[in-house]
């Protein structure tokens, strides 16, 4: 991308919705999954009151985008486009009227489920398995629609990471997402709706994912606007041999190391919190006034 299309100095501009992000205020994007066998909330919003509650609940704490799935990420019980839309669909078209503001994004890598929930009114495809479905960049562009092009390393949808080796695992990524965000604008995707996703732990092993957030600054400086998904990861549990409910202060680490470095958009659990880290960050780098300054000052 050029200067231009980045912003210049001030980093990348993205354009999601009515919604417009730059540097000097990153996004949060919270997750808000209906699968009975999600890896984290174990099913706490599967019903779809329940996802109702969790979207009201997030938004207040400041999310900026709402990530919507329905199939657990990693393996588990089969579960095909008829049922990713039952339990998704009505969740898009509910939050779309309750919150027209906030960003809208589906958690899917299958294009004739993205297809019903564009028309539905999302506004981000949200692709984490690297164009598994190569029609999904194309769902995106006739809908006008932002995409997430994403890094797996070949891996298949919903199967584990075994034994995986890179020669710079920074490199691949950097060269296999800024492909796919290329191939997504000779599709019609826009320009400034396109995200990259390093993936950490997505045909990555907890070395690979600590390398990826040590040298961010690398896929940043592609000028792509950069997604992060760190909440909860396994690399965080296995690098402080914590289990999935003790890593919340790993996960705010790597989102403050991430943010330094320069990424734009990050997936959270914990809205509040990781709401507060992007704001503190930007204070620090000087992108952003404290929201208050007294001290010393009265």
């Amino acid at each position: 991308m050029s200067e231009d299309d980045t912003g210049g100095r001030a980093g990348p501009v993205l354009r999601l919705g009515t919604r417009c992000f730059t540097r000097a205020r990153p996004a949060v994007m919270a997750v808000v999954n209906r699968t009975p066998d999600s890896f984290y909330d174990r099913g706490r919003t599967v019903g779809l009151g329940a996802a109702l509650d969790r979207v009201d609940a997030v938004v207040a704490e400041g999310a900026d985008i709402v990530d919507i799935g329905g199939v657990r990420a990693g393996d588990g019980e089969q579960v095909d486009v008829a049922e990713e839309l039952r339990r998704t669909h009505g969740l898009v078209v509910a939050v779309r009227e309750r919150h027209p503001d906030v960003v809208l994004s589906v958690d899917t890598w299958r294009a004739d489920t993205a297809e019903v929930l564009c028309a539905a009114g999302a506004d981000l495809v949200n692709d984490a398995w690297a164009s598994a479905d190569p029609r999904l960049a194309e769902v995106a562009a006739a809908n006008g629609a932002g995409l997430v092009c994403s890094h797996t390393g070949g891996l298949s949808p919903r199967t584990n990471t075994h034994r995986v080796a890179y020669d710079d695992v920074v490199a691949d990524v950097v060269l296999r997402t800024t492909a796919s965000a290329r191939r997504a604008v000779s599709l019609g995707v826009r320009p400034d709706g396109i995200l990259v996703d390093p993936t950490h732990d997505f045909g990555k092993n907890t070395y690979h994912s600590l390398q990826l957030t040590r040298r961010l600054e690398e896929l940043v400086a592609t000028g792509w606007p950069v997604l992060v998904a760190l909440s909860h990861k396994d690399f965080v549990g296995e690098t402080l041999d914590v289990g999935i409910h003790g890593r919340l202060v790993g996960t705010l680490a790597a989102t403050a190391v991430s943010v330094w470095h320069g990424a734009l958009v990050v997936r959270a659990h914990q809205v509040a919190e990781t709401r507060q880290v992007l704001d503190m960050v930007a204070a620090i780098r000087g992108d952003r006034p404290p929201a208050v300054a007294r001290r010393g000052l009265a």
